[in-house]
């Protein structure tokens, strides 16, 4: 049987400690479930708690600033065909009349 690779630092030379798994290089200690759990799909949440997939259609629920334009995005805008990434703005999406973007799930919602 072999161990998985340290999630951390991606060491080799990970041992098991009773139900634990551990890593000598940087000391990372993980179980199993979690590791299970870490392999899960993305789930992000729009603003009314409804669970959003790729290439959903959602619609901006307030007026946003766009960094770098003087133009705003107006509540109501229709984002068709979003792609969810990890991180803090975790849509990527193309909108008309603006280009690629990314925005926080927290201000859309579903259509």
């Amino acid at each position: 049987m072999t161990l998985p690779n340290c999630p951390n630092c991606n060491s080799e030379y990970t041992y098991e400690d009773g139900l634990m798994l551990v890593c000598p290089a940087c000391a990372h200690e993980w179980s199993r479930e979690e590791e299970q759990n870490d392999a899960d799909e993305l789930v992000v949440r729009d603003a009314n708690g409804n669970q959003l997939t790729d290439g959903d259609t959602v619609t901006v629920i307030k007026d946003l600033k766009v960094k770098g334009s003087s133009q705003a995005l107006k509540q109501g805008t229709k984002v068709k065909n979003i792609r969810l990434v990890e991180g803090d703005h975790n849509i990527d999406c193309k909108i008309d009349g603006f280009g690629a973007m990314q925005l926080k799930s927290e201000f859309v919602k579903k259509i």
